[in-house]
Parts: C-alpha cells; structure tokens; sequence
C-alpha cells in the first residue's frame, strides 16, 4: 500500500485526491496538515479518505519527521508552494505540486536549487498539457501536418472570472496575479507542442471592469446596493439564476488583479505566440485555445468545445476532431496526472509534467509580468534574476 501525506487540503487538491483513491490502486492518505484543522476535517467527511487510518499534523515538518511516507500532495496557498515543495523534495519523495510552483522570483530561485539538488521526481498541476486534446495537437504538429509552427495565437476567455474579484484570489501578495494563477497553464502547453521556450516577451495589463471606491471590506450582504448590483450574490442566485463567484464586493478599493491582459513571447528562430486573457466574458463568451498556424495549414481547439479543426492551406482538405472534454476536471487532464503520479509513485514511470517545467512556465510569467509593470521589454533567462 502506497502512503501519501497531505499538505493543505484545499478544494484544488481534494479533487486530486479523490482521483488518485478513485483509481483504487494501493494508495491511501495517513497524514494531513493544513493551518486550517477544523474546516479541513469537515471536508474530509465528503471525501473517500478512510478517517479511521488517518493522522492529523500541527505542521508540514512534524508530518514529514515522523511519517515514512511514499509520496505528497501539495494544496496550500499559492505563496507557499515553493516553500513546502523545498521541504518535501529534501526528503527525496515524489511530489504533486499545485500551479504555480511559486509567486516570486526569490521563491523561484529556492525552488530551482531545490529541485537541482534531488532526483524526486514532481508532478505538476498542468493538466491542459495532459489533456487529450493537446496530445493531439503535439501528434498533428509533430507530423507536419501544418509545417514548422510559425505563429500562434492563444485566447483564454474566463466566464468564471468573478471568482478573481469577489474571493481570496483578489489578493495578489498570495496569488501572485492573473498572469501566475491562468497563464502558466497556457505558456507550459504551449511550449510543449512548439517544443521550444521564448526568449523574450511585452506585455500589458488593464483593469476595466472590477473596480471601484467601496470599502475594502464590503461583503454583498451588507451592501445597500445589493439587489441592483450585476455581480452580488443576489442577482447571481436570483436573477440570472448562477453561483456567485465569492461573497466580497468586487466594486471596492482591494480588488487587485487586472482583469484582462496580453502578452507577446518572441521565440529564438524569430516566430511569436500571441496570448490574452480576459476575466470579465461570461456564458457563451467563454474561450480557451489557440490557433498554432504554420505555411502548409492551421489548427484550431477550443477546450470548451471540445473540437479541434485543421485546416490544409493548400488542399481541398479540412478535418475535425471531437473529444469529450467532460469525463473528468480540466478538460481530462486532471484524470492524467493523477494516474501518472500513481505510476511515479510505483516507480513505473516519471513525471509527464516535471518540476523544471512548472519553474520554467513560473519563469515567463514572473517576466511576462514584470513587462506589463514596466511597459517594456523583458528578456526571458536566468541572467538578472534578482529577488
């Protein structure tokens, strides 16, 4: 039987956990820690975790001295990624490690020494890449059906967005921002079909829509506008007939975030990706894709969809591929890594999403946002990265 321990059990991680347990191939949970005991119990009641062999921990050190452990899953906050990921791979166990692997440049240089220094193997959250749509994009690219890639354009259009404004995720000294908490997952897939890394990249950021002069701690229910506001929990739950995306007023002061932004990444041999979010579509609106487009044809996916299309340029030829993209979270990818950090685990395979690619993808979007800051551009390596 395969142990694994837990660190934060957030709602990320949960989902993780009952993928890795609904496999049913020798792995059980026997120790958890999280800074939050009490609501962390609570849910472990809706989950498949056998209550009877667990043990609770008062911190990730004591966990980790006094279990002999075969593997961990890392959920916290954001901002602690890096810090508790250092602490597990100097046992020498295999990790999954949530997105992004940290929020800071200083964090990120932890992290990388880290990971030089062992031969754990760390699975990261980046299940667009494990997706089956993406395995198919990579099968296409890689056999020229399209040429040389020469250009791509990637859209993430988030009808969930509120969720930025309205809920802890507004707090970019814990996220690290939209570009580190949406597009890390965008750039690592990106880079794995181009099989390349860029060079350099420009950026901007706006704030359009989720701003405003309330007060920093205005909650929807103590609000006098309440009932005529489009994003209260009113109108989500009563007039549009949705989940409210948090219970905080995303009209205030502390909203953080920009909610849309785009960033050019120029790559070595002179082609470039072209990338936008946008946090404020909703319903029929939503996106998430690209088109990667060489000189002998196009391709174009949409996960939402679930339909890829290529196009021939030069033929009278199209075709169209059609996945369902609902069997499991994340467009499927989820189902992937989970299996794939099982097998890590039996030492029957290594990781399909490594440590160096979560610290690379976390590399672009610290400089992708440093360009959007400065409104300049920024070159992408590990020269002149200063905490």
């Amino acid at each position: 039987m395969l142990k694994v321990g837990v660190i934060g059990y957030g709602s990320r991680i949960s989902d993780i956990i009952d993928l890795v347990l609904g496999f049913e191939l020798g792995v059980e949970v026997v120790a958890f820690t999280d800074i939050n005991e009490e609501k962390a119990r609570k849910n472990f009641e809706k989950s498949p975790v056998n209550k009877e062999k667990i043990r609770f921990y008062a911190s990730a050190d004591e966990m980790l001295a006094a279990e002999e452990l075969d593997g961990c899953l890392i959920g916290t906050r954001c901002s602690t990624h890096a810090g508790y990921a250092i602490k597990v791979l100097e046992k020498g166990i295999p990790l999954f490690l949530e997105k992004p692997v940290c929020t800071s440049m200083e964090d990120l240089l932890k992290l990388k020494e880290a990971g030089e220094a062992t031969a754990a193997e760390v699975v990261v959250s980046f299940p667009l890449k494990t997706s089956n749509l993406v395995e198919q994009v990579k099968k296409l690219v890689d056999a020229g059906e399209i040429g040389e890639v020469q250009h791509v354009q990637a859209y993430n259009n988030v009808p969930y967005g509120g969720v930025y404004f309205h809920s802890w995720y507004r707090d970019e000294g814990v996220t690290g921002g939209l570009f580190l908490q949406k597009s890390t997952h965008d750039f690592d897939y990106i880079n794995y079909v181009l099989g390349k890394t860029p060079v350099k990249v420009c950026a901007v950021e706006s704030k359009q829509i989720f701003k405003g002069d309330k007060s920093a701690d205005l909650y929807c229910k103590d609000c006098p506008e309440r009932e005529a506001c489009p994003e209260s929990d009113f109108t989500m739950r009563k007039i549009k007939f949705d989940s409210p995306h948090g219970s905080r007023c995303c009209f205030s002061v502390a909203t953080g975030n920009h909610d849309n932004a785009s960033a050019i990444l120029l790559y070595e041999n002179g082609m470039h990706v072209s990338y936008s979010q946008n946090f404020f579509a909703r319903k029929a609106a939503q996106l998430r894709g690209a088109r990667f487009i060489g000189y002998k044809g196009t391709i174009e996916f949409d996960w939402y969809k679930g339909v890829l299309n290529l196009y021939k340029h030069g033929e009278a030829f199209n075709a169209t591929y059609n996945f369902d993209t609902s069997s499991s979270t994340h467009f499927g990818g989820d189902h992937i890594l989970a299996l794939n950090f099982i097998r890590v685990m039996q030492k029957k395979e290594k990781s399909i999403s490594p440590l160096e690619e979560g610290i690379n993808s976390a590399l672009v979007c610290l400089k992708v946002k440093q360009s959007a800051q400065t409104q300049a551009f920024v070159d992408i390596n590990w020269e002149n990265c200063h905490p």
